[in-house]
């Protein structure tokens, strides 16, 4: 089988806002105030919760790594809280999912939050049944952008890891694409659109609504002899 993986965080969905919320619940805690900006530092909460902290920590010339690693685990425990506030879904995402899933691809998720908040956030959207697999970053051993975690997701979707492709929305899926040696596609949509196409994926996506008719350009059609699948 066939398998089209997604990132979560900024590719399925716009998680920046509770993200940042978390952060700055931290940021408060240690009397600062709220130093993280919605909208503005949305890129920066997509890169993670360590990301957020040594960033927002930076801003307010307080910087150690020591409390970075003290205040990450607060971080998780207020963004579990309050996981599902803010954030959203792209338009389309959900219908190119079951677009694809009728064409007979398999779908999972590879992404680089821990596996518990991820499952919890596809609970609380609706979607967690959508997909056939999920591997977060403490699944395994080793996380994004070791191929590692994109095979298993594949394998883990009933398909063959040489035969998927990655949907995310970062240089860290497009290194994950590459190091496996599958195709990528990058949204242009989220908070760091504009910097894709340096990073020069085998195809950008601009709405969700095109992917169904893209992925067999890059991995083939279900069923299709595997030499088919990409040039």
């Amino acid at each position: 089988m066939r398998t089209v993986i997604f990132d979560l965080d900024g590719t399925l969905a716009d998680t920046s806002g509770d993200l940042l919320e978390a952060a700055n619940a931290c940021f408060r805690m240690m009397g600062h105030g709220d130093v993280l900006v919605h909208g503005t530092d949305a890129g920066v909460a997509l890169r993670g919760g360590r990301m957020m902290l040594t960033h927002g920590l930076h801003r307010v010339g307080q910087f150690d790594a020591d409390t970075v690693d003290s205040y990450y685990p607060v971080l998780l425990d207020a963004y579990a809280e309050k996981i599902d506030v803010h954030t959203f879904l792209y338009p389309s995402a959900m219908e190119a999912v079951e677009r694809l899933k009728s064409a007979g691809y398999g779908v999972g998720i590879c992404t680089n939050k821990p596996e518990g908040h991820a499952d919890l956030l596809l609970q609380r959207l609706g979607i967690r049944d959508a997909f056939a697999a999920l591997v977060g970053a403490d699944t395994l051993p080793v996380r994004k952008p070791d191929p590692a975690p994109l095979r298993e997701t594949a394998k883990r979707a009933g398909g063959d890891p040489d035969l998927c492709l990655l949907v995310g929305d970062s240089d860290t899926d497009r290194n994950t694409a590459r190091a496996a040696g599958v195709p990528s596609v990058l949204v242009t949509f989220g908070p760091s659109g504009e910097d894709m196409a340096a990073l020069e994926p085998e195809a950008l996506l601009h709405d969700f609504a095109h992917l169904p008719d893209l992925v067999p350009e890059l991995i083939g059609h279900p069923g299709a002899p595997a030499k088919a699948a990409r040039a």
